[in-house]
């Protein structure tokens, strides 16, 4: 039976601006069951970064419910939805985000600080998560010395550190040329294959052919929301 990693109802979000109150998403209704991979797509002001942005519990919604791995989430206290987030979910982002000062795997390691696992522990889990996304031997590095595909394999390394049943990724190819996107969209599909449900903002159609469902949004409304066949997805 599947299991909804992600179950939203009504959904909605306005911000208030110096024009009056702006909704930025209205009433949006969707699932994304355990093992997904699906691409948000949509031009800019379409609403798909204020849904990211609920979806990774960094906003509140102003109406409606999320249910994230089936506990509503929408109205949850902050203590307890940041101990949620921090177990359920990994984020990667465009900008990479790794300190410049801290060695790669003490950037890894870095969401398990609060977790009361001692340094050494975290640093050789945050040495097992590089060799899993092909950077075994890369520990002491510091992130100006590598590139920027290496940069967002050590972000995806560290998203996965709390072994997450969930990735939010936010133009994580946005920085990376054309070879490397493809790298990086291979290291999803394997991660996907494993089952961890994967959600990725993209603007890019040949990026967003990677996943198994489009969902496109517009003027804060999902418009389409369609699955590729297998065997029409994009190769790596």
């Amino acid at each position: 039976m599947s299991e909804a990693v992600i179950r939203v109802a009504g959904l909605g979000k306005s911000y208030v601006t110096a024009a009056g109150l702006f909704p930025a998403l209205k009433g949006v209704d969707l699932t994304i069951q355990r093992s997904e991979f699906v691409a948000i797509m949509g031009p800019s002001g379409s609403g798909k970064s204020t849904f990211m942005n609920l979806l990774g519990c960094l906003d509140t919604p102003s109406s409606g419910d999320y249910f994230l791995v089936e506990r509503n989430v929408a109205h949850m206290p902050g203590d307890e939805l940041a101990i949620l987030r921090n177990r359920t979910i990994g984020f990667v982002f465009q900008g990479f985000n790794l300190l410049p000062r801290m060695t790669l795997e003490d950037n890894v390691a870095l969401p398990l600080v609060y977790s009361g696992i001692g340094r050494e522990a975290r640093r050789e889990k945050g040495r097992q998560m590089l060799a899993r996304v092909g950077l075994d031997g890369y520990a002491l590095s510091l992130p100006a010395r590598i590139s920027g595909g290496q940069q967002q394999r050590v972000a995806i390394a560290r998203a996965l550190i709390n072994s997450p049943r969930l990735i939010l990724a936010d133009e994580p190819t946005g920085n990376l040329d054309s070879h490397t996107s493809e790298e990086i969209m291979a290291l999803f599909e394997q991660l996907n294959a494993e089952g961890i449900t994967i959600v990725l903002v993209t603007h890019e159609a040949d990026i967003a052919a990677h996943a198994r469902r489009q969902v496109r949004f517009l003027d804060g409304f999902i418009v389409s929301d369609t699955a590729t066949p297998v065997s029409e997805l994009q190769p790596c």
